[in-house]
């Protein structure tokens, strides 16, 4: 009797261990998938709660990005779509860094000083909503730690309608304003 319990046991543990593997690689997030329901992302301070999936209702857009101030992002993604003139037209526009609250307020200003392009700039500091969307990356060696890859989702009635990812995590050419506001 003890023999059998053993084996059920051992059996019982041997199946809880194969459902953790997995020999592909788990796919991020895809057109008409909802947006992670998370209390992660912050503006402007850590108490500042943001929660994508309900403001994002209607019509918006998600910009992800590998760092605030860095040179690909404060260049020429994010002004490519600040001075887009069909910025306008993409509904509520979020910019998600992988910082801290007072990283993205200060990067923010600096990149729109008087807030008219209406772009509001969240920090995942802890990275959480990043690994969420399956988006995040392995950046230790230029940044320090986990970031997101460079993105793009454009968002209809919470879920996901467009999704443009750089293949490369941080290069710039899919999520580029021209080629997602078209």
């Amino acid at each position: 009797m003890a023999a059998t319990f053993a084996l059920r046991r051992a059996a019982l543990n041997a199946s809880r261990s194969s459902r953790g593997f997995h020999s592909t690689a788990r796919s991020f997030i895809k057109v008409g998938d909802k947006l992670p329901n998370l209390d992660v992302l912050v503006e402007n301070s850590p108490g500042n709660k943001v929660n994508l999936s309900e403001l994002a209702t209607g019509k918006a857009l998600l910009i992800g990005v590998p760092a605030a101030f860095s040179p690909s992002c404060s260049n020429s993604h994010i002004p490519g779509y600040i001075n887009s003139p069909k910025l306008k037209s993409a509904g509520d526009v979020f910019v998600i860094a992988v910082n801290d609250p007072f990283v993205t307020k200060a990067w923010g200003a600096a990149l729109d000083p008087t807030g008219e392009s209406g772009i509001r700039f969240l920090g995942d500091p802890t990275a959480k909503y990043t690994e969420a969307l399956d988006l995040a990356f392995d950046g230790t060696a230029i940044f320090g730690g986990p970031r997101s890859k460079r993105y793009a989702m454009v968002i209809e009635d919470g879920k996901v309608k467009e999704l443009h990812v750089e293949p490369d995590n941080t290069g710039l050419d899919v999520s580029a304003a021209e080629k997602v506001l078209k």
